[in-house]
């Protein structure tokens, strides 16, 4: 190989390199879902999504009306519409449902049987609703770190999910405060019911 070749070809190695480094152009952008976050006054809506949002707790005013958060992860963002859980509220519930591509309900593990009741008549509402009934569902028994916390099971047994959303796409996890890297998991698997259901709709 002659000298003349030697240095193209180092030129064009250099030129390679080039273009792996500086021209790959911006990373592609993540998708972006809309998604109402309901449950009743107490049960944590706020607080889980400020911790995932960083956002100090101290800071964390229970939602009257509604908020919204874009709540980001590693391959998605999420724009979060949260409702008010009070009682003079919840009626006004379907009125913000329209647009969403995915549900979050959260609810108190530890609440009275009273207030447990009421969450389980709520959710059973949404899970049937027109608007919502065909999209993903993430059921967060927040509270776990209480002692009077209900297991999944006895969560799952009790809102009788399993008859209920028979054939819907569901998560039902345990959460709370203390244990973001679990709370981060329950969202990662939200995400991926959200991208199989786009899947689909290019599919069909």
């Amino acid at each position: 190989m002659t000298d003349l070749q030697i240095t193209e070809a180092f030129l064009y190695m250099d030129y390679l390199c080039f273009r792996a480094l500086c021209c790959k152009g911006p990373p592609p952008a993540r998708p972006e879902y809309d998604l109402v976050c309901i449950g009743l006054t107490g049960a944590g809506k706020t607080s889980l999504l400020s911790k995932l949002c960083s956002e100090s707790p101290d800071n964390v005013v229970s939602t009257t009306g509604f908020s919204i958060k874009a709540v980001p992860f590693q391959n998605a963002i999420l724009n979060v519409k949260e409702l008010g859980g009070a009682d003079n509220i919840r009626k006004y519930w379907s009125r913000y449902y329209q647009g969403s591509q995915g549900v979050i309900f959260v609810l108190d593990s530890a609440s009275s049987e009273d207030d447990l009741e009421t969450a389980r008549n709520e959710l059973h509402s949404a899970l049937q609703h027109p608007q919502l009934c065909t999209l993903p569902f993430l059921i967060l028994a927040n509270h776990q770190d209480k002692p009077a916390a209900r297991s999944v099971q006895e969560v799952k047994k009790y809102f009788e999910l399993e008859p209920l959303a028979r054939g819907k796409r569901w998560i039902l996890q345990p959460c709370s405060l203390d244990d973001m890297d679990a709370l981060k998991d329950s969202f990662s698997q939200l995400i991926n019911l959200l991208e199989e259901k786009d899947h689909e709709a290019v599919r069909m």
